[in-house]
């Protein structure tokens, strides 16, 4: 922190400058008022900073975090909301304390695309009331509840508040084109509030009274009685918090040379913010990307920066409370309107959407469950499916194929060689995995295998075997064996002794001798299965020289 000060805090400047509309519009949105918002910022943003795992991390209100409670408000009102932030903040510690942070590098990039495009139309969807100018409301499904603000906007237009957050939005998305270094959502707003002052919008309801400081901190939100039908609500919150927060420090790390995180203890910062914000009447927060980035992009360096951002806001509740109670609501959702739309990065999408149609399905259907269910379940359904057409195509990778064993046969007289065991015996070599997935379509090609007295398994190129895949093996030795054909194995991986051990295999092979080390010693075990038959005739005794065995022919 003492390397680069003066840069620290200048950034740490911009970053307050953009993160005050973010905060008091998403603390609108939640349902706890704008009040909250800020709170959150300046308490969780502090903690967070100081005992994160980043450096580079800013924490506070977030579009994501906000979707999570409007629902969780509507059934268990403010005190809930605290409550259940108390709960997140102790599940997060959990997570640290478990270092499950580790585990947050497995989420595909398709899940992780398609919760951010979810996220940005409920974020947008959320605005539609303030936008409209209208009150908002009852229901707790964002697609509800923006019909019937657009029904109400229609019945009772009011033109004011659609114009002030259409053009908060649009200066806001051009001056980021135009000039990306300009914090133009301050710009925008303050401008929309002098407009709504010097002409009298009536039509423009500004935010309303906030309180000059943070209130003192208490508990009396929390209710026993209620804890646990909150816990539900609270798993969602932790899981989200814990998700968008390491996702934001990954940003942060990708933005930067020699910055690493740590996940576990950015848990650890994260459940302390929790914890914290709801002493003080703020939502639950997380880390945030878009304001991660602002704090990148403008030379910081250190967590200075962070505690800058926080202090700086906490000033403004101090100092400026009654100016900012009068930035009117559609203003706000003018800023959360364009943040919402910059969230989306089409460029990415456009390539998820072309890599694989598997990807693209994950893509979507995240993005669609993010907005119909809730942001936990379309995580859970993206990492299901994701994992299903990820095992699919492993599975398709697996394949058993018949192949001639001639190059194995000893002498120089392979080709009469072959032509006599031919008949009888016949060779199947199988590549990949032999698991859950794909293992019975196994079963069944090689108990289809025509009339033969012995099948040699080539098992060198299989890759891994689960207990399915080793029951499944065992099950078709135990057919062909009724069937009076001999199976026998060559080349298994000393890693995959126990599996077909615990399962039997092995005592099955071993039995009558018919586990070997290469493919040219099954065949002479072939050979001499087919002799003691009757099948093939036996040899009279060799007289002269014993031949050698050469460590080309072992091969």
């Amino acid at each position: 922190m003492r390397r680069n000060p003066r840069r620290d805090l200048l950034a740490g400047l911009t970053v307050a400058i953009v993160a005050l509309p973010l905060a008091l519009g998403f603390g609108v949105s939640s349902g706890l008022g704008a009040e909250a918002g800020l709170a959150t910022a300046v308490v969780a943003g502090a903690l967070a900073a100081v005992f994160g795992g980043s450096n580079l991390q800013v924490s506070g209100p977030t579009g994501a975090m906000t979707v999570v409670l409007v629902p969780i408000v509507a059934r268990y009102g403010p005190g809930g909301v605290l409550t259940v932030g108390l709960i997140a903040g102790l599940m997060l510690i959990g997570l640290a304390v478990a270092r499950a942070g580790r585990y947050m590098q497995y989420v595909p990039a398709p899940v992780v695309e398609g919760f951010t495009l979810g996220i940005a139309c409920v974020i947008g969807l959320q605005q539609v009331p303030n936008a409209l100018g209208v009150a908002k409301p009852e229901g707790d499904k964002v697609l509800v509840v923006t019909w019937r603000a657009v029904e109400a906007f229609v019945r009772h237009p009011n033109w004011t508040a659609v114009g002030l957050a259409l053009a908060v939005a649009v200066v806001m998305l051009i001056g980021a084109r135009w000039r990306p270094a300009i914090p133009f959502s301050i710009v925008a707003v303050i401008a929309a509030t002098v407009a709504a002052q010097l002409f009298h919008l009536d039509a423009a309801k500004p935010i309303g009274d906030l309180p000059a400081g943070l209130p003192a901190p208490s508990l009396s939100f929390l209710d026993p009685a209620a804890l646990g039908s909150l816990l539900a609500p609270a798993v969602a919150v932790a899981a989200l918090a814990a998700l968008e927060s390491l996702l934001s420090a990954s940003v942060a790390d990708g933005m930067t040379v020699g910055q690493k995180h740590d996940p576990d203890r950015e848990l650890f910062g994260q459940g302390l913010a929790n914890l914290a914000a709801p002493l003080f009447g703020g939502v639950p927060a997380t880390g945030a990307i878009a304001r991660t980035a602002v704090n990148v992009r403008t030379g910081a360096g250190s967590r200075l920066a962070s505690l800058t951002h926080a202090a700086v806001l906490a000033l403004i509740v101090l100092a400026a409370a009654p100016l900012v109670s009068r930035i009117p609501l559609a203003a706000l959702a003018g800023v959360l309107l364009a943040t919402a739309v910059r969230m989306v990065e089409v460029g990415s999408l456009r390539a998820m959407a072309r890599a694989t149609r598997s990807d693209a399905v994950v893509l979507v259907l995240t993005a669609v469950a993010t907005l119909a269910l809730d942001l936990v379940y379309a995580v859970i359904i993206g990492l299901v499916v994701a994992g299903a057409l990820a095992l699919r195509a492993v599975a398709k990778q697996a394949r058993m194929e018949q192949v001639s064993f001639a190059p194995h046969l000893p002498g120089e007289d392979r080709e009469e060689e072959y032509a006599l065991l031919a008949e009888h015996i016949v060779a199947y070599r199988i590549d990949g995995p032999l698991f859950f997935a794909g293992a019975h379509r196994f079963l069944l090609e090689l108990t289809e295998v025509a009339d033969v007295r012995v099948v040699i398994l080539r098992m060198s190129r299989v890759t891994t075997i689960d207990a399915t895949g080793a029951l499944v093996l065992k099950d078709a030795l135990v057919k062909l064996n009724r069937r009076g054909i001999a199976v026998m194995t060559s080349g298994i991986r000393p890693g995959q002794r126990q599996v077909l051990d615990s399962v039997g295999v092995l005592d099955l092979l071993r039995l009558k001798g018919r586990e070997y080390a290469t493919t040219p010693e099954a065949i002479v075990g072939a050979r001499a299965h087919l002799q003691c038959a009757g099948v093939l005739p036996v040899p009279a005794p060799r007289t002269g020289p014993i031949p050698v065995i050469t460590e080309e022919f072992s091969r």
